[in-house]
């Protein structure tokens, strides 16, 4: 009776180690930019349900969604990348945002975000 062995050889599986190290390194890279987005999301979020942030100036408007974009350590997002927009029964706010993070020597890993929220008087209930 002949046996045959199974399994990976010794090259394959460090081949395999390989690809899922390049994955675990690129989700590295790309988990803390989506945590940021979704803290961008909360934050529009938080404002909408603040009953006094749409009869509230622009700039009080500005103010009170960094202060609460601070609480979650967002760097990425400045100022100029919030647009609050004055629409007939409040505000339009609008954040768009690029990250550009270095993956493997020339290769960058670029991240484009768009988020928007409607402030409407009474505290964007409906």
């Amino acid at each position: 009776m002949k046996r045959t062995q199974r399994g990976m050889t010794l090259i394959s599986f460090i081949i395999v180690l390989a690809v899922v190290g390049v994955f675990v390194y690129m989700g590295m890279k790309l988990i803390p930019m989506y945590s940021e987005y979704y803290a961008v999301k909360r934050a529009l979020a938080s404002l909408k349900a603040d009953p006094g942030a749409a009869n509230a100036s622009p700039a009080l408007v500005r103010d009170l969604f960094f202060r609460k974009l601070y609480v979650s350590y967002a760097d990425n997002v400045k100022r100029e990348h919030l647009k609050v927009e004055r629409r007939d029964a409040g505000y339009q706010l609008t954040v768009d945002y690029e990250i550009r993070k270095p993956l493997i020597y020339n290769l960058d890993i670029v991240g484009k975000f768009h988020a928007e929220e409607d402030l409407r008087r009474g505290g964007g209930l409906e």
